[in-house]
């Protein structure tokens, strides 16, 4: 871990696992981004580019996060959605790296997913600004 980083916000989520099975059960990429904060290079996840219906869940759980339905092009290399699920994501501020954001994080298993800002589209103006690596994406039946 880097000077900034730090790992998975503390808090009684409803999965609970020792770090150790996380390890296990994460590629060492998305152990990084979801259990110690970390952020995949720009443009490097081909998330990015799916445009199919379906949901997109937490890599490190499987809880359904976004509907496809919500995801927009945001020009930033991340995929990006106008809105989470219900009950389906928690906020907390960072303030790393001399700034001060909105970090996402699962619901379920506190898993780290990106930032939200408000810059993006209506309804909402919000831009849920995800790391690929942390969502699996399923397509509709």
């Amino acid at each position: 871990m880097g000077l900034f980083s730090k790992t998975a916000p503390a808090g009684d989520y409803p999965l609970q696992k020792s770090e150790e099975e996380w390890r296990r059960s994460l590629s060492p990429e998305a152990y990084r981004v979801l259990r110690e904060h970390g952020t995949e290079r720009a443009g490097t996840s081909p998330l990015n580019a799916e445009k199919r219906p379906g949901t997109f869940a937490c890599a490190g759980c499987d809880q359904p996060l976004f509907d496809a339905a919500t995801k927009f092009e945001s020009g930033t290399g991340w995929p990006s959605f106008w809105a989470p699920l219900d009950d389906a994501v928690g906020t907390t501020t960072d303030r790393s790296f001399f700034m001060v954001r909105t970090e996402v994080h699962c619901a379920n298993c506190g898993g780290h997913l990106g930032h939200v800002f408000p810059d993006g589209p209506p309804p909402t103006g919000q831009r849920y600004c995800m790391n690929g690596v942390s969502l699996r994406f399923a397509p509709e039946a």
